[in-house]
């Protein structure tokens, strides 16, 4: 069973993909973030980046609709959602490719330089471009680095674990996406 601290956690997820608000994350919803990311990058339609963005998304999409969308009807709902990410939690070594494939593009899109680390700047400049607090981000990137100037893809892919299977609050993991109000 999740507990409740959890189950807030993968619902505060839930509700950053359903862009309209729908109850379900959709098809539609991985599309409109496709978009959003390429807006809050300055990539336009054509460039290299909002298609590599809008491919790599469609395709998590196409990966998460499979295997989380248990009734088949084209939306992931919010306790199909819980149970796949519980799923994960029990078991993190053996993620979907489209989890680790969503981990990466998470860590390359928080890596504004591609020099292989997040600093306080690219993390916080990502959640400030998706509504965040830039004061809010900062304080969350000086708890999942525990202080340290860099966060490296080896570590980021221990706090993307942390983030669905902690229990503990204050666990490194939890500010992975710039808050920790769940």
């Amino acid at each position: 069973m999740v507990s409740e601290f959890r189950k807030k956690k993968l619902l505060f997820l839930h509700r950053f993909f359903d862009k309209d608000a729908s109850g379900a994350v959709e098809k539609k919803d991985f599309e409109q973030a496709a978009v959003n990311i390429s807006n809050s990058r300055g990539w336009k339609q054509g460039d290299a980046k909002y298609k590599e963005t809008f491919d790599t998304l469609l395709k998590v999409w196409s990966d998460l609709e499979s295997v989380a969308d248990a009734d088949k009807d084209g939306a992931v709902t919010v306790d199909e959602w819980i149970a796949m990410w519980d799923a994960f939690a029990q078991n993190p070594s053996s993620a979907h490719a489209w989890q680790s494939q969503y981990c990466k593009f998470i860590f390359q899109l928080q890596d504004a330089t591609s020099d292989g680390a997040i600093d306080s700047e690219e993390f916080s400049s990502v959640c400030v471009s998706f509504g965040g607090s830039k004061d809010q981000a900062v304080t969350a990137f000086q708890k999942m680095s525990k202080g340290k100037s860099t966060i490296s893809w080896a570590e980021f892919q221990e706090l993307w674990r942390e983030f669905f299977a902690a229990e503990d609050p204050s666990a490194p993991g939890n500010f992975i996406f710039g808050t920790s109000t769940f």
